[in-house]
């Protein structure tokens, strides 16, 4: 499902340039979920970008399902970003006067779609919240609150969930009922990638993959 080869970032920071990545080289098949751990700074977010297709590697090659996407255009990048890879961050990244059945409705909206109402129910259904459709993200728990992010991530039945430190703001309970929710999508043979830096979380997944300063360390 995903192959990257000795894929390099470099940022310019005026006149220095940082290297993020350091020519790392894995594969992560269909059906698989593995953790992506590192420290802070480590160069793993640098990774799910990449990975995400919301940044461009400076160098290597990223095939995608078969396809190479290290040099398509934005307009490419978006399509894949849409159709093919559901997006879970630390911070829910939800809209807070909005209801958890419109947050969830967002991707169909800004990519088109008919029957969003049912899809969005459906999608909140799938991670126990039908029945908190109608509340705006202040009245529910963190956790729900990421059942939430997670429902609009599985709105358009992508192949590969990326999810960023999903668990970073959520209490040690909260955290295994969502990594626990992760297995189960996992077992319906969603891709799942989960950066971490939080070892009893990394447990969870049948791999791991460490990252420290930019590169592959097991």
């Amino acid at each position: 499902m995903i192959k990257i080869e000795n894929i390099t970032k470099v940022y310019e920071m005026g006149q220095t340039q940082v290297l993020a990545l350091g020519g790392i080289s894995c594969h992560i098949n269909q059906g698989e979920m593995v953790s992506i751990m590192g420290a802070s700074g480590s160069g793993k977010s640098t990774m799910m970008n990449i990975l995400g297709c919301l940044d461009r590697p400076t160098s290597g090659q990223y095939f995608l399902d078969g396809v190479e996407v290290s040099n398509l255009t934005d307009d490419e990048l978006a399509e894949i970003r849409n159709k093919k890879i559901g997006f879970i961050f630390q911070n829910f990244n939800l809209l807070a006067r909005t209801s958890a059945l419109s947050n969830v409705e967002l991707p169909l909206i800004y990519g088109g779609g008919g029957n969003r109402r049912q899809k969005a129910l459906k999608a909140l259904e799938s991670v126990g919240l039908a029945n908190r459709a109608s509340h705006k993200p202040n009245e529910l728990s963190g956790g729900e609150q990421q059942r939430v992010a997670t429902a609009r991530a599985l709105i358009n039945e992508p192949s590969i969930i990326l999810a960023d430190e999903p668990t970073g703001n959520l209490d040690s309970k909260t955290s295994y009922e969502t990594v626990q929710l992760f297995k189960k999508l996992n077992e319906t043979g969603i891709t799942i990638v989960l950066i971490t830096h939080e070892a009893d979380i990394a447990a969870y997944t049948q791999r791991t993959i460490r990252i420290r300063d930019g590169r592959i360390e097991a």
